[in-house]
């Protein structure tokens, strides 16, 4: 947890009820763990957004290159249209 071991944990607590006291150690403790608690569902919830944002963004490239490819075709097609009726076919004679 935090590179922080046993030993070190117990230091620490053992200041903190040294410095605020056994009645508000607790009450501060609570508080902390609440604190922590929104923190994290905040930090969720950013990358939940980032998330549903990226895949938004990936799916209208998909979209634009599906119409850039549709549309090509499209020109495609008419420009050998165009040149087949540019080219006259060879009239039968009787």
């Amino acid at each position: 947890m935090f590179g922080i071991g046993m030993p070190e944990m117990i230091i620490i607590l053992v200041i903190a009820l040294i410095v605020i006291g056994p009645q508000k150690l607790p009450e501060l403790a609570k508080s902390l763990g609440k604190g922590l608690a929104e923190f994290k569902r905040a930090t969720e919830d950013f990358k939940q957004g980032i998330d549903d944002e990226a895949k938004a963004t990936d799916e209208r490239e998909k979209v634009a290159k599906e119409a850039a490819l549709k549309e090509a075709e499209a020109k495609n097609a008419e420009a050998a249209y165009k040149e087949e009726v540019k080219t006259p076919e060879p009239s039968v004679k009787s």
